[in-house]
């Protein structure tokens, strides 16, 4: 029966998502060339709020908790694990007085309305996975974006996506660039717990009365550390946070 109920309740939001990101893109695209950057920015922190609330639809509930104020007068970088693709619109809602700009693989910059014209539009890195110097020179571009606009980079040090919710170890060179370019930054960790549950197949099924939450922990100063050492400390944090059970993180 909660089979059933998944693909039922699925089927419900895969329609919804399709309009959403449709009707989205034709706002972006109005937005950012007649009226252009701010505007386009609002624009992106609704569709992405649409997004993350349009899973209640599937009796899915979402928790995000931010456990100290974060300053708005210089960069940040948050590090967060990698369930799903919806590790992110609850990020760039929630935390949108930062300005999350992603590093992201080049390919989702094509063939997904709406998202792939944000990460063309928003200053993304767009990093080629199979080509080193060109992800570097990406990944610097945006380190001095933030550097220079005190706005925020999210980086999954894990590389790619885990499902099961195992996180992979952290690589640090990523993190690494960013830091040389905008040495100014805080560094955030983010700790994502159920997306990939909620996604075990990609966007279809999903596992209606899902608990997801997202949570932003105490920042690193990285003044006088190695990358290293920062992203050391900021797995540890993640995988600390993730120890808790839920009934205990929700409470």
């Amino acid at each position: 029966m909660k089979k059933l109920l998944d693909y039922v309740l699925s089927v419900v939001y895969v329609l919804y998502f399709g309009l959403v990101l449709l009707v989205f893109h034709v706002l972006q695209a109005f937005a950012f060339n007649v009226f252009g950057r701010p505007a386009h920015k609002k624009v992106v922190d609704y569709m992405n709020a649409s997004m993350t609330f349009g899973w209640l639809l599937t009796g899915t509930t979402v928790r995000f908790r931010q456990t100290t104020s974060l300053p708005t007068d210089r960069p940040i970088i948050f590090v967060a694990n990698h369930q799903s693709m919806f590790d992110i619109p609850p990020i760039i809602w929630f935390l949108r007085a930062h300005t999350p700009t992603f590093v992201s693989k080049i390919e989702l910059a094509h063939g997904t309305p709406a998202v792939s014209y944000n990460l063309r539009k928003s200053g993304a890195a767009l990093i080629d996975r199979k080509d080193s110097k060109q992800a570097i020179m990406e990944i610097s571009r945006l380190g001095k974006l933030i550097q220079e606009q005190n706005l925020s980079a999210v980086i999954f040090p894990e590389g790619t996506r885990s499902a099961s919710g195992q996180m992979r170890p952290f690589a640090t060179g990523g993190v690494s660039v960013l830091l040389k370019r905008a040495p100014k930054a805080l560094v955030v960790p983010i700790a994502i717990r159920g997306s990939g549950a909620f996604t075990p197949k990609g966007l279809f099924p999903l596992t209606s009365f899902s608990r997801l939450s997202w949570v932003t922990l105490p920042p690193i100063d990285p003044a006088g550390q190695s990358a290293d050492d920062v992203v050391r400390q900021a797995e540890a944090a993640i995988t600390a946070e993730l120890a808790h059970p839920l009934a205990m993180v929700n409470a």
